[in-house]
């Protein structure tokens, strides 16, 4: 059974690897955001993306002939350049399969690795992927539906913990549900009294129709301006851990997504992509019901973009 133990075992591994990363008390964001603002910002992680964290847990984790004749992974981006990453480390070939709509900046990040990319329609990817893994004998790196790369996000919420015992809500952008699994039970098993949000987007809400519904739903595929969190259903492992663990999850209008990261750049002066700020999205449309008094952490879980992108957005 997935637990805190995981998430602190995988802190033993993968420590010496990783950064850890700020946790920025950010009040010039309080009045805009009914809160007292807290950033985690993953977006100055190696990588800049909270995915090492459960790449190194998963690789690191496995016999050396799984990684002979090397890897495959699915991925939006992020989790593409975090397995890259640790390919090039534990020197081993990487073959990373995104969407054809995936942003340059990821694909030059996954490719400055040395890992390969291969494109396809955003919802074929798993699919690809799995046929690589057949065709070449790769190890598959999922990414979220896998109790070590949960395990390895998880650690973020043990740092937000050790950083401020007291904190009063923790928001979390949702794809797959590795990250907010992951944190939920890093937090719950350790402070029960700290509140678990999860935000989506309303364009692509696999979570809120699969907890209307009592089980994971598959819903057809979308476009949305949050590209990392785009996908279809939630991961089998991290469904019942989310059900137990989140307090709330609220979704976000798709013309509102961009705001999280225009105000966290323009106002709080740090750059992140539009899935990643999703959670400052919500919070300036008071989605979520935070006191004026209530230290609000925002898990800023990436930094793959450009600046143009977000000036395109304004």
């Amino acid at each position: 059974m997935f637990s805190i133990k995981d998430i602190i075992k995988a802190q033993e591994k993968i420590s010496k690897y990783i950064l850890k990363t700020p946790l920025i008390r950010l009040e010039i964001l309080d009045s805009l955001l009914g809160c007292q603002v807290f950033i985690k910002a993953e977006t100055v992680q190696k990588t800049n993306s909270f995915k090492i964290r459960g790449a190194l847990n998963k690789m690191i984790s496995m016999d050396r002939s799984e990684l002979e004749n090397g890897v495959v992974a699915a991925s939006s981006g992020n989790h593409g350049k975090g397995v890259a990453y640790v390919a090039k480390l534990l020197n081993v070939k990487a073959t990373i399969v995104v969407p054809d709509s995936t942003p340059q900046i990821k694909i030059d990040g996954i490719e400055s690795y040395g890992a390969s990319v291969v494109k396809c329609p955003y919802e074929d990817r798993h699919k690809v992927a799995q046929t690589l893994s057949k065709d070449h004998g790769y190890s598959i790196i999922h990414p979220y539906d896998d109790y070590d790369i949960m395990a390895g996000q998880g650690t973020i919420g043990l740092e937000i913990i050790e950083d401020c015992p007291d904190m009063d809500y923790v928001i979390v952008p949702i794809g797959g549900g590795g990250l907010i699994s992951g944190v939920s039970t890093a937090i719950k098993e350790s402070k029960s009294n700290t509140k678990i949000v999860g935000i989506e987007p309303k364009r692509m809400c696999r979570y809120t129709k699969s907890f209307e519904k009592g089980e994971p739903v598959i819903l057809p595929p979308q476009k949305s301006i949050a590209d990392a969190i785009l996908t279809l259903t939630p991961g089998d492992r991290p469904f019942p851990v989310v059900k137990k663990y989140v307090d709330n999850i609220v979704t976000v209008d798709e013309d509102k997504i961009a705001q999280g990261s225009i105000t966290l750049l323009s106002v709080g002066k740090l750059m992140a992509e539009f899935s990643s700020a999703i959670g400052i999205a919500a919070a300036m449309e008071r989605s979520h019901p935070v006191g004026k008094n209530s230290k609000v952490c925002f898990v800023i879980s990436g930094g793959n973009v450009s600046l143009e992108d977000i000036l395109l957005q304004i």
